[in-house]
């Protein structure tokens, strides 16, 4: 039994050696692959903690950078802008009422042609000013001429024989039917002269009045038939112009009451005059009344059929509030101005909704937001806000009127 043991003891020891030299290098693989990724989780973890922290440097710059120019957005404050200033006023205008009309001609008339000829002469331009009886045109009268001749001619053969047979008679040396005769023969021959010497005059045509002709229509040597325009003629000095009024202002409304005219084409200028007639008659379908208001017009700028805005002017005269309209900024949701308020070193704009009246001229009336005497921005505004800083420049200031006038600067 001893044996035996001995003998399973050496065994055992002896193949020991070979079994521990065979597994030592599977357990070296495995523990250094275990370093090897320990190695590798580590440098990930380095890198990772790396980039980690260069987003947390930046991020901490950036809001160092954001928070700085939040502060300095705080205490920023914009230069201020250059405007012009104005007070409102208070002032008295005479009440009026306005209406829309169109310019009308004194006299104007179509010159035309009322018997038929050949056009022989031309005395005027187109556009000229002619007086009242100037030649416009001549028509050929040599057939009217060569009648008359021999009329007048005939004329006084009956004439003549007229006076013969008044003295015959005078001496009962005939009979009274005779002389009859003689004198209705005189008289007939001298109406066929005169109406010869009417029809060579009606083919010389004149101007009616004075006034300016319009665009020439015939040409020398040109047939004209009966009625054929020549030229239109004007007489634009005085111009009349008509409107309507709503019959309210029947009351108050009198001859000579004056009146203003504006027009677009000049719309620096306008014009003083005065109604000169009052349709008697209200129209039945609108209720309106026809006036007609003159004008002088020496320069002759204002044309007929033009478009004009007129003004009745009244002798009452009512308190208004006045401001600049380059003043107003004109919005869908309100018309508003900005009143200029100082505040410690600084003028403030302040933004003021208003309710606007009538407008004459540069000037505008204000109903409701203003009060006499503020001072408000009267150009410039459209750059502003509310609580703008400005800088008042009144040198650059245009001048307002209610009545411009053009001049030649």
């Amino acid at each position: 039994m001893n044996q035996g043991w001995k003998r399973s003891t050496a065994a055992s020891i002896a193949t020991a050696p070979e079994t521990t030299n065979e597994s030592v290098p599977e357990a070296t693989v495995e523990m250094a692959a275990a370093k090897s990724r320990t190695s590798n989780r580590r440098a990930w973890l380095f890198a990772v903690g790396g980039v980690v922290a260069v987003l947390v440097v930046l991020v901490g710059i950036k809001a160092t950078q954001i928070v700085a120019m939040i502060k300095s957005g705080k205490s920023f404050a914009p230069p201020p802008e250059a405007v012009t200033s104005t007070k409102v006023e208070a002032v008295r205008w005479e009440a009026s009422r306005p209406a829309v009309g169109t310019l009308v001609a004194v006299r104007a008339v179509t010159v035309a042609s009322e018997l038929p000829g050949l056009v022989r002469e031309i005395g005027f331009d187109s556009g000229a000013f002619v007086r009242r009886g100037d030649v416009l045109v001549k028509l050929d009268t040599s057939t009217e001429e060569a009648q008359l001749a021999a009329a007048e001619a005939d004329a006084s053969l009956a004439k003549t024989t007229e006076q013969r047979a008044r003295k015959l008679r005078e001496k009962e040396s005939n009979a009274p039917a005779d002389l009859d005769a003689a004198e209705s023969r005189a008289q007939e021959t001298a109406a066929n002269a005169a109406v010869l010497r009417a029809t060579i005059a009606k083919k010389t045509i004149r101007a009616p009045f004075d006034g300016r002709v319009g665009i020439r229509q015939v040409e020398l040597g040109q047939i004209l038939a009966p009625g054929t325009a020549i030229a239109s003629l004007q007489s634009i000095d005085p111009i009349r112009a008509e409107f309507w009024l709503p019959q309210q202002t029947l009351a108050d409304l009198q001859l000579g009451m004056k009146a203003r005219l504006h027009t677009d084409v000049f719309p620096q200028q306008s014009w003083q005059g005065a109604i000169t007639t009052i349709n008697p008659e209200v129209d039945v379908a609108t209720r309106n009344v026809r006036v007609r208001a003159t004008f002088p017009n020496a320069d002759g700028r204002l044309r007929p059929g033009m478009f004009a805005n007129v003004e009745v002017l009244s002798n009452d005269e009512r308190p208004e509030l006045v401001i600049p309209a380059t003043a107003v900024i004109y919005a869908p949701y309100g018309d508003s101005v900005f009143a200029l308020e100082q505040k410690e070193k600084a003028l403030v704009a302040h933004q003021k909704f208003v309710r606007l009246g009538e407008r004459r001229g540069d000037l505008v009336a204000v109903v409701s937001g203003l009060e006499a005497g503020e001072t408000i921005v009267s150009s410039g505004a459209f750059k502003l806000h509310n609580g703008s800083t400005v800088m008042v420049r009144n040198d650059l200031a245009p001048t307002a009127e209610a009545a411009p006038q053009m001049t030649d600067k």
